[in-house]
Parts: C-alpha cells; sequence; structure tokens
C-alpha cells in the first residue's frame, strides 16, 4: 500500500497564499485556480516560494542515505568515452565525442577515417559551467563553413552563429530569436534557410527562456554570408496562420527548396516547393524586397497525412508518408503531375517503417520498428525492392547518416545491455561489408550479471502492451525488489531499448528491477496505437500504465511499496495522473517537467501545438476529456475514499527547471501547492506522512543540452529519494 512512510514526522510544507477569488468559469464548469499567482516567473512572491521550496527538498534530500553513493557510482560509471555517428560533408569527416565527464561532447573533424582528428568546436568553452549547449548545425556542400546554433541554460531559444572550417575563425554572421529551426544551406555556399520567431517588442522582457508568451508568427529567412541579420531574405510568414512553423531543406541535387509546414504535434504536414534554379535573379532578386516572398508552389495543402522528402530526381519525388498507411510508407510523385502518387514501399503488415535514406546512388537504407525493436534493410529505390537484410541485434538502430553520392554509411546501434556500437556499412561490392567501427567500452559493466525480458500484459480493455524488463540474472519473484517503472506515451514517439549507465547503477546496488511500458500514445506501433493514447483516449496511456504496474505486483517482481513509477514531459502528466487515481499501487513517484494544468498549456510558449495531442479547453467537449485526468484538478485525499484500508499519496517528487520554456515550471509549481495544501496545510494532522517536494534545478531547461555534472546530480538525488521511499537495501 502508499500508506507506509520512510518519514516518522510529517513535513512542516511552506504555506503558499491562495487567492480564492480566481475562479473561472468553462462551458457552465466553475474551476477554481487559487495558484494562478505562481504563473508568474518574475514575481517577488513566486521567487520566494521557489526559495522555500528548495529549501525544503535540501532539508528531505539531506536525510536520503544512498545519494552520495549513488553519485559517486553514477559518475564513475558515466566516465567513459562516448562517441556519436560520423557524417561526411564536403570531403571531411565530422564527429562528436565525449571523454567522459565533460560537460558537452565535443565536435571533432578529420579528413579521412585513417588521420587524426582535430577539434572543431568545444561547446565547453563557450561558459563556465557548461550550460551553453550546441543545439544543431549544417556544413555547406563545399565543406567549407558551418552554420550552428547555441543553446544557453536549456532554453529553446537558439543563436546562430557560423565558422570558417578551414581556419576555425568565427564569423561576424549572428542570428537571434530563432526557435524550432533547421538550417539548410544552398549549394553555392551564399548562404543558408532557417526559422525564426519576431524579436520582442522593445521594452518586452528578453530573458529568453523564463519568459511564458506564446510562440506565434513563424518565419522563414535565408541568411547571406557576412550580412547582418536585418538584411535576410524574408521567405514565408503566413500572418493569417500564427501558430504554422516552418521547416525548410534544400534537396541533393541542390535545385529545389522543400518547405513544410506544420500546426501543432501531429504527426501531419503541408508541404510546398520551390525551384531555385528558375528564380531570374537568384535569391540575390529578394535583396531588400520586404513585400515579396518566395514563390512557394504548393503540393500538399491541408493537413492530414506526414510527408518527408527522401530524394529526387528532377521532378520525380520520393516521400515517407502515413498517408492512408498508420504504420507508413514510400511514395512517389512527379511535380509535373501532383495528383498522380504511387507507392514505392507498401505499407507493412504488422512492422513500422521507421526510417528511410538515400544511398550509393539508388538504393535506400530502411529501418523498420518490429515489435519495439529495429530492423535495418537495403532495398532498391526506384522499384522498392528489398535487397538485403542488415545483421543487427535485438535493440535499436539510429543515426543513420547516409548520402545518395556515397558508397558507404554508418549506422549507430544500442540496448539496454549494448552501451553503443557504430558501424561502417560499405556497399561498394554486390554484398554488403558490415563492420564495426567503434565500440563503446564501459569499464566495469559486466553485462553477462544481467538479464532483459519483453513482456506483452493486457491493458484494462483487453490490449496487449508490450513492456521491457531488467534485472540482474536469476533473481527470486518473490515481490521483494525495488522496481522502476517509466513510460512516455504520447507524439507517437517510440521509446526503443537504450543504455543508461545510471540505471545499471540502480540495478547492481539497489537491487532494482528497471521497465518501460510501450503504452498507446506512442509511435511503437503507427499512427493507431498514437492515435488510440491521444486527445479522448488519453485515459487509455493511464490504464496501460496502471496495468503495468499490476503485472509486475503480481509477476512478484515488486510490491506497491517497493515500486516507483518515473516520466518526463508528457510522461510527467502520466505520473501526475496515475498518483491521483492509483495511490495506492505506487511507494514513490518521479514526475519531470510535467504538464499538469491541462486545461491552461496552451496560453504558454509552445503549448498551443499540443492541442493536436490533448485537446483544448476552450472547445466544450474537449474541456471535459481534460478535466477527468488533468493533473492539478484531481488531487484528493484517498483515506476519505477508500473506506477498506488506509491510503495515502505516495512520496513524490515534482522536477522542473528554471529555464524550461517548453514546458514552463509553473506547471509543476501549481501541482506542488496544490498538493501540499490538499494533503498536508489544510488539515490540523494530517495522515499524509510520505513526503511532496519539488527539485527545481537552476539555469536548465527541458532536457536538451543538460551538462553532464547537472545529469549525474540530478539522478542522484531523484533516485537517492526514490531508494529512502522504497526502502532499498544498498548492495556493493
Amino acid at each position: 500500500m502508499g500508506s507506509l512512510s520512510a518519514f516518522e514526522e510529517r513535513l512542516q510544507y511552506p504555506r503558499a497564499r491562495r487567492d480564492e477569488s480566481i475562479v473561472e468559469d468553462y462551458h457552465g464548469v466553475t474551476v477554481a485556480d487559487p495558484y494562478r499567482w505562481l504563473e508568474d516567473p518574475e514575481a517577488e512572491e513566486v521567487k520566494d516560494f521557489v526559495e522555500k521550496q528548495v529549501n525544503l527538498s535540501d532539508s528531505v534530500l539531506k536525510t536520503c542515505e544512498t545519494k552520495e553513493k549513488l553519485h559517486e557510482k553514477i559518475t564513475k560509471l558515466v566516465d567513459h568515452p562516448r562517441y556519436d555517428t560520423p557524417f561526411k560533408r564536403g570531403n571531411s569527416y565530422f564527429y562528436f565525442h565525449n571523454t567522459g565527464l565533460q560537460a558537452q561532447s565535443v565536435l571533432y573533424i578529420q579528413d579521412d577515417l585513417d588521420s587524426e582528428a582535430e577539434v572543431l568546436l568545444d561547446p565547453n568553452t563557450l561558459s563556465d559551467d557548461g550550460t551553453i549547449s550546441l543545439n544543431s548545425l549544417a556544413v555547406s556542400e563545399d565543406g567549407k563553413y558551418m552554420a550552428y546554433g547555441l543553446c544557453s541554460s536549456g532554453s529553446d531559444w537558439v543563436t546562430i552563429k557560423v565558422m570558417k572550417i578551414e581556419d576555425k575563425t568565427v564569423e561576424t554572421d549572428t542570428l537571434s530569436w530563432v526557435k524550432f529551426s533547421g538550417i539548410t544551406w544552398t549549394h553555392d555556399g551564399k548562404g543558408f534557410f532557417y526559422s525564426r520567431y519576431p524579436a520582442p517588442q522593445e521594452g518586452e522582457k528578453i530573458d529568453a527562456g523564463t519568459e511564458t508568451n506564446s510562440n506565434l508568427y513563424h518565419e522563414l529567412y535565408y541568411h547571406f554570408l557576412g550580412t547582418f541579420q536585418s538584411e535576410d531574405v524574408l521567405c514565408w510568414r503566413d500572418q493569417e496562420n500564427p501558430k504554422h512553423m516552418f521547416g525548410s531543406k534544400v534537396t541533393d541535387d541542390g535545385k529545389y527548396l522543400i518547405m513544410t509546414i506544420e500546426e501543432g504535434c501531429d504527426p501531419v504536414n503541408k508541404v510546398y516547393h520551390c525551384d531555385l534554379s528558375s528564380l531570374p535573379k537568384g535569391l540575390e532578386g529578394f535583396r531588400g524586397n520586404k513585400k515579396s516572398l518566395l514563390p512557394f508552389i504548393k503540393l500538399i495543402d491541408i493537413f492530414e497525412a506526414q510527408y518527408i522528402a527522401i530524394a529526387n530526381d528532377e521532378t520525380v519525388f520520393t516521400f515517407f508518408t502515413n498517408k492512408d498507411a498508420s504504420k507508413y510508407k514510400l511514395v512517389r510523385v512527379d511535380l509535373k503531375e501532383p495528383s498522380n502518387w504511387t507507392d514505392v514501399i507498401p505499407e507493412h503488415e504488422k512492422d513500422v517503417l521507421s526510417t528511410a535514406c538515400v544511398v550509393n546512388g539508388n538504393q535506400l537504407v530502411v529501418s523498420y520498428m518490429s515489435d519495439v525493436k529495429h530492423i535495418l534493410q537495403i532495398r532498391d529505390l526506384n522499384s522498392g525492392s528489398l535487397l538485403h537484410t542488415l545483421p543487427v541485434d535485438i535493440g535499436s538502430v539510429g543515426g543513420v547518416f547516409a548520402r545518395r553520392k556515397d558508397t558507404t554509411f554508418f549506422f549507430r546501434f544500442t540496448s539496454f545491455l549494448t552501451p553503443g556500437v557504430i558501424y561502417k556499412c560499405d556497399l561498394s561490392n554486390e554484398s554488403p561489408l558490415v563492420t564495426v567501427f567503434r565500440e563503446i567500452d564501459v569499464p566495469g559493466f559486466d553485462r553477462t550479471a544481467f538479464q532483459v525480458t519483453q513482456v506483452f500484459y493486457p491493458s484494462k480493455d483487453g490490449t496487449k502492451i508490450p513492456m521491457f524488463i531488467v534485472a540482474r540474472k536469476e533473481i527470486e519473484l518473490d515481490g521483494s525488489h525495488p522496481c522502476l517503472l517509466y513510460a512516455y506515451g504520447g507524439f507517437s514517439v517510440s521509446m526503443t531499448p537504450f543504455f543508461s549507465a545510471t540505471r545499471i547503477v540502480l540495478s547492481r546496488h539497489l537491487g532494482a528491477v528497471f521497465c518501460f511500458a510501450n503504452i498507446r500514445g506512442g509511435g511503437e506501433y503507427g499512427e493507431e496505437w498514437h492515435k488510440g493514447g491521444a486527445l479522448a483516449n488519453k485515459q487509455n496511456c493511464i490504464d496501460d500504465f496502471i496495468a503495468g504496474a499490476e503485472y509486475l505486483v503480481s509477476a512478484g517482481y515488486t510490491q506497491p511499496r517497493k515500486l516507483c513509477i518515473e516520466g518526463s514531459s508528457n510522461g510527467g502528466i502520466l505520473i501526475g495522473a496515475c498518483i491521483n487515481q492509483r495511490p495506492d499501487l505506487f511507494g514513490c513517484a518521479l514526475a519531470h517537467v510535467g504538464v499538469m494544468d491541462m486545461l491552461r498549456f496552451h496560453k504558454f510558449t509552445i503549448g498551443h501545438a499540443w492541442t493536436s495531442e490533448f485537446g483544448c479547453s476552450d472547445k466544450e467537449e474537449e474541456f471535459h476529456w481534460l478535466i477527468k485526468y488533468s493533473p492539478l484538478h484531481n488531487v484528493k485525499r484517498p483515506w476519505e475514499h477508500k473506506a477498506d484500508k488506509f491510503v495515502q499519496y505516495p512520496s513524490t517528487m515534482l522536477l522542473t527547471a528554471d529555464h524550461d520554456d517548453r514546458v514552463v515550471p509553473l506547471h509543476t509549481f501549481k501541482l506542488l501547492a496544490t498538493m501540499q495544501y490538499e494533503l498536508g496545510l489544510s488539515l490540523e494532522n494530517s495522515p499524509q506522512t510520505n513526503p511532496i517536494i519539488a527539485r527545481i534545478e537552476v539555469k536548465a531547461g527541458h532536457g536538451a543540452g543538460r551538462p553532464t555534472q547537472k545529469i549525474i546530480d540530478e539522478a542522484a538525488d531523484r533516485y537517492g529519494f526514490m531508494a529512502k521511499m522504497v526502502d532499498a537495501t544498498w548492495l556493493d
């Protein structure tokens, strides 16, 4: 049960002002919002709230005996050399490398795979504390210049800089207010396309990363090298659709610019194209012309499916799409006959087509996902026919870097017990030659001490849900083990096997079993699986996750008081909803950067884009979906609803960061204040003794770009908390 407490005495929570006057009418339903003042991150009262909560969590973490040991062991296991897949641009190879504990990985360049590599860009030199990270990069076709995006403190805002690669000099070009943008060069090397938002009006607050205003009126620009941003060519905007976001890509032949238009986070987009070679004066002709946009032609002008351009031969384009194909397929169209589409690789009956790219002239590297494990194939670009299946172990294939003009490509393999292997595949002969290019070795890690099991358990409605269970070999299924259950379940994101040094430490030194449930809402079985956990079906995600927890208990892996659940972002909602609905089933909960106020999320930064996943409280039907599971609006005292046994909330840690401008911290603040009030402060002698605390990171964001030390510190804190709350015993 969730009633046994690791704390003898209940915590003294800091009192937060309740403004009972804030009540909103949603379609005839009144909803109180007493902590709306916590939505202003700059208010002194909010800063005072944060300071008191940090002091409270620090006092709790000091009592977590295993925290320092975990910190030491995680640091030791993370301290190993790591490499990313190399990629070729111009005639040079580029790759990222981290010696072990460097805050950020370093970008290297080498003339060929056997020559000595040189540091091209070391983000660690850009700040004292490692909080400036490399967000994106693009190398010009001739390999002379690199445009790269930098983020500060984990914010989504990006500043683009340009480096001359030969002598590593940083040019004066500086592009600001960039967000949700790629970088794509024209083949003449004169400049690149990128996307940005309008700069704030004079007088507006400009601490990019802590503001909460909505991101509206995305624009597509072209930047000429060596010029000021104010001179950039405005290529596309849509004043009538302020929520639209624009992506761009120059085709391999350099002739076309493909623009994708998205409105939300659903895998659907429009596709426009512009023949750059047909512009009478080229892009130069648009310089100084603020009124004339590029002459795009609309190929797809409705939001009904996803289309990603894979290749083109003149006007004949191959697209990756889910149009009439929940599990995705490849299709072909001639821009001269835009209504005539044909299948190149039809949708597979069971497996999901994950990625496709062109290599070696007219060959495709495609990866499929089969029951959450990857298969890698070589196919013919023209016919789509299967040529070869490449030998890969059970796990995840990622980082496939291939160019049409190259006969070789690289890919990366990882699994729960494989830290990472980078393979080189040579297609110059009839049969592919796959060799190990680099293998990542983790000193002190013995994979033979662990085992991975995949099970399929029934959810509430009978749907079979896959789950990976990682444990030490030959454990007894006697219900005695600490257990960590993780899921995401949203936005069509697939959670495939990956190596985590941190979780290996938990298994080895706390005897923990760690599990990943591939619940609905993800993309593990295609778009139907995603839709089965979105919008009106969001409760399915929660039911799937609860059923996974019940399976782990019934199968003897753990018991409720030893079961910790964890999720991040969309998975943070999941954790918030689960502890509201089944507080008796868990001993501990870790909810990272969760969207907790489901009635107001669309009002902040990029939240409006998530209405395609969740719905929007502005619409009556959708309000009724949201209010049923919104973590903030469903906190109740479980002991008042369970007559047969005493139940309290599990020990809970909510995690957020001050520069999270994706899921702004106000979500965590409001839920924290609500839980502490309802379960503690509102009662003279509350039976809730399990602690409800928050870990609030400073100079950090939603997760991307976080320096290694911050990652380790947070892991030691949250798992030290977990260890105490589920009464885990330290094993040397």
